[in-house]
Formats: C-alpha cells, sequence, structure tokens
C-alpha cells in the first residue's frame, strides 16, 4: 500500500511517498513562502505523480495559511483519487524525530513558531510520546519566564532559549519522510485543522467597534 504524506504547516515544504513503510521518494526544503505555488509539483515529481492508496497531512499547529495549502491539496487528492485522508500533528511529528536522540527521562519539549511573537509548545513522553501537557500558544518571554526543560527541539526552540539565556535548542521542522516513525494512534482518522490560537483576522464588526 502506497502511502503520500503531505507537510506544509511550517517554514519547511516535506512531501514523501511511502510503500509499505519504506519512504521511496520525498522532499524537504525549508522555502519560507511560497508552499502553494510548489506543493502541487513537488507532489507531481513523486514517483506516478505521487498517486497512492492513502494521504496523510500534518493539521497544524503553525502558519494558518501552510496549514490550510497542505489540507487543502490532501483533501482534493482524496477525492480525486478516492482515497482516505488522515491528519497528525506537527509537534508529535517533532517529538517522534526527537526521540532517537533524546538521552534523557526527562519529557520531550517541543516549542514551534507561532504567530505574533508566540510559541506553540507542549511536551511529551519520552517513552510513548503521549502528551505531558495541552497545546498552548505562549508569548516568548512569558514562556522562557516559566518553561524550565534544558533541552527543547524544533523551529522555535532557538526564539525560546536565546529569551531565557540557557538550555540547548534543536531546531527541527516537521519532516514527511519521517511519518514511519509515528505511533499509530497519533495519526488521526480525519484531516481538521489545529490552529492553536485564534485566527490573525478581525470580523468587520470588530474591527468597526474599536474605531
Amino acid at each position: 500500500m502506497r502511502q503520500l504524506v503531505i507537510d506544509t504547516a511550517t517554514e519547511a515544504l516535506s512531501v514523501a511517498l511511502f510503500n509499505g513503510d519504506t519512504c521511496i521518494a520525498h522532499f524537504h526544503g525549508l522555502i519560507g513562502r511560497g508552499h502553494a505555488e510548489q506543493l502541487l509539483p513537488r507532489i507531481a515529481a513523486l514517483p506516478d505523480g505521487g498517486r497512492a492508496d492513502r494521504i496523510a497531512v500534518d493539521i497544524g499547529p503553525g502558519s494558518f495559511t501552510g496549514v490550510r495549502v497542505g489540507i487543502a491539496a490532501a483533501r482534493a487528492l482524496g477525492f480525486a483519487w478516492n482515497v482516505p485522508v488522515t491528519g497528525y500533528s506537527a509537534l508529535v511529528m517533532i517529538a517522534s524525530m526527537a526521540r532517537a536522540s533524546h538521552n534523557s527521562a526527562d519529557p520531550i519539549t517541543v516549542a514551534l513558531t507561532g504567530g505574533h511573537g508566540e510559541l506553540f509548545w507542549q511536551e511529551f513522553s519520552p517513552g510513548t510520546l503521549e502528551p505531558l501537557t495541552a497545546l498552548l500558544s505562549t508569548p516568548i518571554a512569558e514562556l522562557a519566564s516559566t518553561l524550565q526543560a534544558a533541552t527543547v527541539y524544533g523551529s522555535g526552540a532557538s526564539a525560546l532559549i536565546a529569551a531565557r539565556g540557557h538550555g540547548t535548542a534543536h531546531s527541527m521542522h516537521p519532516d514527511a519522510s519521517q511519518f514511519g516513525g509515528l505511533p499509530s494512534h497519533h495519526i488521526l482518522p480525519e484531516a481538521k485543522p489545529l490552529y492553536g490560537r485564534g485566527a490573525d483576522a478581525v470580523p468587520l464588526k470588530d474591527r468597526m467597534a474599536r474605531s
């Protein structure tokens, strides 16, 4: 069974094609912006145009635009190919990637770049990857004063450690080729967006009320 994995929730654009548990082709690059323009050509460049029996997509948290682009593409391909579309969390993916090098009984702490000077963050059990905290979006300065994890993983790790002045940061972005390491119970049956905070856009009635 072939599975296509799509990840556009962060600055990275990442796609991978699996045959069973084996990744047979992938692309992973930090592109910043332009996910909408580059995603479908990257999928098309995979063997057989990325055609698969099922699709998995990163549902966030992360960039609002990136999350929407990935989910929209996954749903469109799922409809066109008549295959199921599942989802997974960006934070869980980073925790799974970090587990191999996390030589400690301490929780795996993941921080991803959010919006408005905030970080998405969550802690996981190093053994089972079960969440030990809720998903939160917290201003960097506030998180630096309260979160004392010695090691932090993710795209927001460096900003947090710099603000705090101590600890070790491992900058990481979700990589679709590492999807095989995710425990099956972290793969969600539906691809619903996990934004992690309120929308950046302000409704018209609220903007008028402020003026």
